[in-house]
């Protein structure tokens, strides 16, 4: 598979990249549980498949992804060659602190429970949801924090990972981020990451889109799941999703492959991230991402209408 380079650095990740926030089990955000079996199977099936990049968290779960991956890990007597972790600094859950103290106790964890002396790709995820932004983004805060555990060999590139776009182009014109991660805002159906990746391209920071189904629907269709953004839709928002259905039954194509491969598509973007709990859909992805869309199908696929607002505005943030 097609990989890509993290700027002034030896980090090439692939263009198709898989998430793990819900092989944390996570119920109360996504609705279902996983089970430790069936999270480590997933697990080795992306360490098995032609992609190079797992990307988790320290609060995916509690912890557990990231304690999950780590046993495996072990179990496989280390990292696969040429693989990247990605993981991400994370804020105190019971009092939203985020300060230095708070990111380096961060790391320390992640690296205990991912069984590695270092991370790939180190982000400081969602500023958004601290209690004092000034925690993070002061002289002595945890984004000097981030650049210092870069300095020091504990990550080998560093990013940025959160929803809120306008925050996030702030922050990003202010620090040396290596790259970001992005979510739920670059879709068929959305597109309030523009400016933000048209900033981010320009000034080669790589981009990681996240959630190219919009969290569902795009993946499952309108008769299964109403959720965008894990917010239920209202049937005027399901509307341009009804669209793209007919254009894929016209063209013979698998509403998911669209969804995919718009991302996929785009040059600015360095990797799409999408998540996944069996083994199979680690396949079924990566066959997604290969499937053939004709010229004309994608000519009536950017016809249709998006939105640009934020699609995550409204949602109540569930840790679990």
């Amino acid at each position: 598979m097609e990989k890509s380079r993290i700027k002034n650095s030896n980090i090439r990740i692939s263009k198709l990249s898989f998430g793990t926030s819900a092989l944390g089990d996570m119920p109360d955000t996504y609705g279902y549980s996983v089970d430790e079996g069936r999270a480590r199977e997933t697990i080795n099936a992306i360490f098995e498949s032609e992609c190079n990049l797992i990307d988790t968290s320290r609060n995916y779960g509690f912890g557990n992804a990231e304690k999950r991956i780590g046993q495996v890990i072990q179990e496989r007597g280390g990292l696969p060659d040429g693989f990247v972790i990605s993981t991400k600094l994370d804020r105190d859950m019971k009092t939203q602190k985020f300060d230095a103290t708070r990111a380096r106790k961060s790391i320390e964890e992640s690296l205990d429970a991912l069984k590695v002396d270092s991370i790939g790709l180190l982000h400081l995820h969602d500023p958004e949801h601290c209690r004092d932004i000034t925690e993070i983004t002061s002289q002595h805060g945890s984004l000097t924090e981030l650049f210092k555990m870069k300095e020091e060999g504990l990550a080998e590139t560093v990013g940025l990972a959160m929803g809120k776009t306008d925050l996030m182009l702030e922050i990003i014109k202010d620090w040396p981020f290596d790259a970001i991660i992005n979510h739920n805002r670059f879709t068929i159906l959305n597109r309030n990451a523009d400016e933000l990746y048209n900033y981010a391209y320009t000034n080669n920071i790589s981009i990681i889109n996240a959630a190219p189904y919009a969290s569902g629907v795009l993946a499952k269709g309108t008769e299964r799941s109403r959720l965008i953004a894990y917010s239920e839709a209202t049937d005027k928002e399901l509307e341009p999703v009804k669209e793209l259905e007919k254009i894929c039954r016209k063209y013979n194509i698998p509403l998911p492959a669209a969804a995919l491969q718009f991302s996929l598509n785009d040059k600015r973007i360095s990797s799409t991230l999408v998540g996944v709990t069996k083994p199979k859909r680690v396949i079924d992805t990566i066959e997604l991402s290969k499937f053939i869309i004709p010229n004309e199908a994608w000519d009536e696929i950017n016809q249709l209408p998006y939105t640009t607002h934020d699609v995550e505005a409204a949602r109540e943030y569930k840790p679990g």
